[in-house]
């Protein structure tokens, strides 16, 4: 009686758990059909076949189901989910920044594995626009993107469509590993300043000294300081101009009201100058008649004179 043992090398079961096949990839435009598939552009997701899915679901596989994309010809490689089995026998379909990130052309060849990826706690984002800036809150716009997304790969140059507007951004770190899982994870998101983004130059603000020009009193006399009597111009019934020329008299320079600094001023404090009229001063005669009333003090005088009888 014979027996065989099986040779089971643990290097034969990773093999067999593993897909790996090549696909010649189309851009989503040239996906046959009725619907528009446009949301494929908006993400990081490929079309395949249904014979991977067949073969897929035989390998006990990690869900969910991501991707090593290769291009052996230009070394190039990038990460991405699965989002339809729809794709003709032999053929699958990219969005069109993923086929620029592995230098694909239409029809051109792609190794497609299979892998287990890292989740996601840190990464860092560089716009290759100084439009980005326009948008109000980044954040919120780059976080509802990602939800089309499965995964990140450093140097990647992924395409985010906004009010009708693509907005490219450069991965430039990704943490824990340079290609990292983001589906329900946490991740701390951070910019880089964008591709051709220069500062605002600031200019110093130098306080001018005065010249001695303004220091001279004369000078004044040069400024307008506000209403003066008899300065217009006179018309004429006849409709002539001769001899209405205005002639302003000259301002002496002591005539110019300078104001007056508070040199009592403190930061901080907010003085309130009303105009009253100054209270006449009092003088001594004045207090001394005050002091000099008495009530009931007059004279009274009578009808009736004194020595007549009536």
């Amino acid at each position: 009686m014979f027996s065989f043992h099986v040779y089971d090398h643990p290097m034969a079961r990773g093999f067999q758990n593993r897909f790996s096949t090549q696909y010649r990839c189309y851009s989503v435009s040239m996906l046959a059909g009725p619907n528009d598939r446009s949301d494929v552009e908006k993400g990081g997701k490929i079309i395949m076949p249904p014979s991977a899915l067949d073969q897929l679901s035989r390998l006990n596989i990690t869900y969910p189901m991501l991707f090593k994309l290769t291009n052996k010809n230009s070394d190039r490689m990038t990460h991405c989910g699965v989002l339809e089995f729809v794709a003709d026998e032999g053929i699958c379909y990219l969005p069109h920044w993923m086929m620029q990130n592995l230098l694909l052309e239409e029809g051109g060849l792609v190794q497609v594995e299979s892998v287990n990826l890292m989740v996601a706690t840190y990464s860092k984002f560089q716009p290759q626009s100084p439009d980005f800036l326009d948008i109000t809150n980044p954040k919120a716009v780059l976080e509802n993107a990602l939800r089309n997304f499965a995964c990140l790969t450093t140097g990647d140059v992924i395409a985010i469509n906004y009010n009708e507007k693509i907005y490219e951004l450069r991965v430039m770190e990704t943490k824990p590993d340079k290609a990292v899982s983001i589906i329900e994870c946490d991740m701390n998101v951070d910019f880089d300043a964008p591709l051709g983004y220069k500062e605002p130059e600031r200019r110093p603000q130098h306080q001018e000294e005065p010249t001695e020009e303004e220091g001279d009193p004369s000078s004044y006399a040069d400024m307008d300081t506000g209403f003066r009597a008899f300065t217009g111009s006179g018309n004429r019934l006849d409709g002539k101009t001769k001899g209405i020329e205005p002639s302003p008299v000259p301002i002496a320079p002591s005539d110019i009201k300078r104001g007056i600094p508070n040199y009592d001023f403190k930061m901080g404090r907010i003085t309130f100058i009303r105009n009253s009229r100054p209270q006449p001063k009092k003088t001594v005669e004045d207090d001394d008649a005050m002091n000099r009333f008495i009530a009931f003090s007059g004279e009274g005088q009578s009808l009736r004179k004194k020595g007549r009888k009536p």
